[in-house]
């Protein structure tokens, strides 16, 4: 399993009316942070697919959906359940922090 790439026009879809948790990464190309934690979020991904999906959507080619849910900064991750915010974090972590908040999370 990898990430998905979610768009503005997929989200509801992809994210709100998942049957399993959703870990949504709003990311931009030219974030440092966000890249740093992008082979995590694919590792992730590859461990953890059948707990958890792994979306990420680029906040400069889709702005509404970070709009609506308040994002200020990234990389922001939130844990979607059931088509809402389960939990939030803000900036880069280890791979290690991000899978210990996801079980806590789900």
């Amino acid at each position: 399993m990898t990430t998905n790439k979610v768009t503005d026009a997929s989200f509801s879809q992809d994210v709100l009316d998942s049957k399993t948790p959703v870990l949504v990464d709003f990311w931009a190309e030219w974030c440092g942070p966000c890249r740093q934690i992008a082979p995590a979020l694919e590792e992730i991904a590859a461990e953890m697919g059948a707990q958890i999906q792994v979306a990420k959507i680029n906040i400069d080619e889709n702005p509404t959906v970070p709009m609506k849910y308040g994002v200020k900064g990234i990389p922001t991750m939130m844990i979607f359940k059931d088509g809402q915010v389960a939990a939030t974090k803000v900036g880069a972590m280890p791979k290690t922090k991000i899978k210990e908040w996801i079980q806590s999370s789900i």
